[in-house]
């Protein structure tokens, strides 16, 4: 279509200027253990945005599942329709967390079928920065999507019973919580054992964009997620692990993604816990 945007998982702010009305824009800020982001939607937005609340729609119920498990099928095809999403329409996630619950979004809308979803790179703070128009208040209207969740799912996953055997298993948490010296949220300090370390803030540089993809396949490929690889990745929860998983998506690497990480694992105190780093 005229004024189409290229394929690929992220999208660039220039890219995406004077190309809102070929898009479906979801606005998904949000702060791990802060208040939820509508707040910060109201009082401004990228115009013609959804919002679309990561602990309600892009999370089912902390359980046994962890504190963040997939959300239901039913309740993120609602969600997803309610905010305008359309199969036959390009998504565009963004947040102002360096890509982190927009990754979340990005990869629950792959999973579930969407053919074209990307992340705004640099977020809401590259789209302000660089003289993009706001929108603020409520969202305009919004035309309900025609969004259904696929039988057939498009990203790998990994269950608790598997990951053991998972040869390469990244964990995108702060090194003091992967070394297990600090646990703000969870009961249990520490990491799966044999996973490797990969945080976040690895994937993108100062600005909050993803770094080139030569620099990106180099930090993964010291921990031997390589091309070829048997590659998953686990957070606290399984919303920032998500952007590991884009990373590497980036770099041409599928990487599966541990839905319930660490908050699920710990809660079966059978399961081995590893501190410091791996093999010390």
């Amino acid at each position: 279509m005229p004024g189409s945007l290229v394929p690929g998982s992220l999208v660039s702010v220039s890219r995406l200027l004077g190309r809102l009305d070929h898009v479906t824009l979801l606005d998904v800020r949000y702060r791990l253990g802060g208040p939820p982001g509508r707040e910060e939607f109201l009082a401004g937005h990228i115009p013609g945005a959804a919002y679309v609340d990561l602990d309600t729609a892009l999370a089912g119920r902390p359980g046994p599942g962890g504190r963040h498990p997939l959300p239901d099928e039913a309740t993120f095809e609602a969600a997803m329709r309610e905010a305008g999403v359309s199969m036959d329409r390009p998504v565009v996630v963004y947040d102002d967390w360096e890509g982190r619950a927009a990754a979340r979004a990005w990869w629950l809308l792959r999973f579930h079928g969407h053919p074209h979803v990307q992340v705004l790179d640099g977020g809401w703070r590259a789209w302000s920065e660089q003289g993009g128009e706001r929108e603020t208040g409520e969202a305009s209207v919004v035309r309900p999507g025609d969004f259904t969740v696929a039988a057939a799912k498009g990203m790998p996953v990994v269950e608790a019973e598997r990951v053991p055997a998972v040869s390469v298993l990244v964990d995108a948490r702060a090194p003091e919580r992967y070394r297990g010296e600090v646990e703000p949220i969870d009961p249990v300090a520490g990491h799966i054992p044999g996973a490797v370390n990969v945080p976040t803030t690895e994937n993108v540089d100062a600005s909050g964009r993803f770094r080139e993809a030569s620099e990106l396949r180099a930090v993964y490929a010291a921990v031997g997620a390589v091309e070829g690889a048997d590659v998953a990745a686990y957070c606290g929860s399984g919303v920032t692990a998500a952007h590991d998983v884009l990373a590497l998506e980036l770099v041409g690497i599928r990487a599966a993604l541990y839905p319930g990480s660490w908050s699920e694992w710990v809660t079966d105190p059978g399961r081995p816990v590893e501190t410091g780093t791996t093999g010390g």
